[in-house]
């Protein structure tokens, strides 16, 4: 099937499928939530040999899958999402009447979705971007990683089963494979509607500039990746210098440091560097190194860590052993403030487990470094409450810098729920008002759309008079049930 086949049949499905009830919706993600878990011994037994990743944080990563299926299952259900909003008419209103106007998101249409390496479930094949966009009702194009093209293609079985079984269109899901050309082609087709990525800055960039080229361009909801800075205060690295040290190394070193949320950057003052540092080295010298998701990673890896290697400005408080080239390795290295302000690449991620230590040695010296950070999906604060009392100005310019600020704990973690936002300002995703992660990704596939007069018998369901969805609406500025 060439290129037009599969966009045809997915504008057809869409419209189909954009009619279909809000209940039918759900019962469809719930379906495949449940084949998915019929058939985990299968896809954990593939995703564990061709990620190289432990059967543990596979089965881990099926059940966070199916976990936010049904999350999306729920709110297709509930229905509030769409954001159901109408003024009634008011034929009597002077010195003019108001028609009957009402406003909701309506999907877009067929979305390209590209897999990701370091998740070869919860952001791959039925992960996030795909569960979000069928349940604003767009069907999907799925470009799979060649990572683990094996767990992809049952994963996407099980989508056609469920398919099957709610009497859907099968071209409600495609599932194609290739390189870059063939991925490129996907973005230029003029049905794509918007475009979801996850992997390197330069993959999404490249994604985002191609959609922008096109004669009609399409949003690029691309998540490219971030060095999610840990911020140190004084006191609370006093009080609790080792337990702090073996979070951030927890944190580093969780799935060989292949995580988008890895603290790959510490800011700590210079008063508690040498302490913190030394527990920071003893934590990584109890970490052995593992195999990374595949050598091209591996490779990449290294290629990096030599790059800085040759600069004069870093001190290397542990380097990474290279020896087996698919092993990651640990690798600290620690650079004065005044340096790494002086050049953007101390900025770059490392993708494995590299950490840079910045140390500063006054707080004007820490704002200046929050003016010069570049976006992030992720910021830490490490501060005793006392410590925050004075930093409001701090805290708005990191407010800025991310799209979620830690007061507690580690960046690492990433809850599926309604509340979470995993997206932040450029160069961390292409979009800062959008996330990859929770209830609120599925607005990334919807548009605004006013129905003006319009017939009750034609309206669609969350906006007809008696509410069938049993939803909140606003009506006319006031929330009715």
């Amino acid at each position: 099937m060439n290129l037009d086949q599969i966009f045809n049949a997915a504008q057809e499905a869409f419209l189909f499928y954009k009619n279909i009830s809000s209940k039918e919706k759900s019962e469809f993600l719930n379906t495949l939530a449940e084949t998915l878990e019929a058939n985990r011994a299968e896809i954990v037994s593939l995703a564990v040999v061709e990620s190289n990743l432990p059967d543990g944080r596979i089965n881990g990563e099926l059940g966070r899958t199916v976990g936010q299926i049904r999350l999306f299952a729920n709110l297709v259900k509930e229905g509030s999402w769409v954001e159901a909003t109408i003024d009634p008419a008011m034929p009597d209103r002077t010195p003019l009447p108001r028609a009957d106007i009402r406003r909701m998101l309506t999907p877009l249409g067929p979305v390209v979705v590209f897999g990701a390496s370091n998740f070869p479930l919860a952001f791959s094949t039925a992960g996030g971007d795909t569960i979000s966009a069928l349940a604003a009702g767009c069907p999907v194009i799925y470009k799979a990683h060649p990572a683990h093209p094996e767990t992809s293609k049952k994963v996407a079985d099980c989508i056609h089963q469920a398919i099957s079984k709610s009497n859907l269109p099968q071209a409600l899901f495609t599932h194609v494979e290739g390189g870059i050309a063939e991925g490129q082609a996907l973005v230029k087709h003029p049905l794509a509607k918007a475009v979801a990525f996850t992997g390197s800055h330069t993959g999404g960039k490249a994604l985002f500039d191609l959609a922008n080229q096109r004669e009609e361009p399409i949003p690029v909801f691309a998540e490219m990746g971030s060095v999610n800075p840990i911020f140190c205060f004084p006191q609370k690295l006093k009080n609790e210098n080792d337990s702090l040290a073996k979070a951030f190394v927890g944190s580093l070193t969780l799935g060989v440091g292949q995580f988008c949320t890895n603290p790959g950057l510490i800011f700590v003052p210079k008063e508690q560097t040498t302490a913190f540092e030394k527990a920071i080295a003893e934590e990584m010298n109890d970490i052995a190194s593992a195999p990374m998701l595949h050598p091209g990673i591996a490779e990449a890896y290294y290629n990096s860590l030599q790059f800085l290697q040759s600069r004069e400005e870093l001190r290397w408080v542990k380097v990474a052993d290279a020896q087996h080239l698919i092993n990651g390795s640990t690798a600290l290295a620690e650079i004065k403030a005044s340096d790494w302000l002086k050049d953007s690449v101390f900025q770059q991620e490392v993708f494995g487990a590299f950490a840079m230590m910045v140390v500063y040695e006054t707080e004007a010296e820490l704002q200046e470094i929050a003016k010069h950070l570049h976006g992030q999906l992720t910021i830490t604060l490490w501060a005793e409450s006392a410590e925050l009392q004075n930093q409001l100005f701090l805290i708005n310019l990191l407010e800025e810098k991310c799209g979620r600020l830690l007061f507690k704990g580690v960046p690492t973690g990433v809850e599926v729920g309604h509340a979470m936002q995993h997206g932040g300002p450029y160069p961390s995703t292409t979009d800062a008002r959008s996330t990859s992660v929770g209830a609120y990704a599925i607005k990334r596939f919807a548009r605004p759309i006013a129905f003006q007069d319009m017939p009750q018998d034609l309206l669609p369901e969350a906006l007809k008079d008696g509410n069938p969805l049993g939803i909140w609406r606003m009506v006319d500025g006031e929330f009715e049930k």
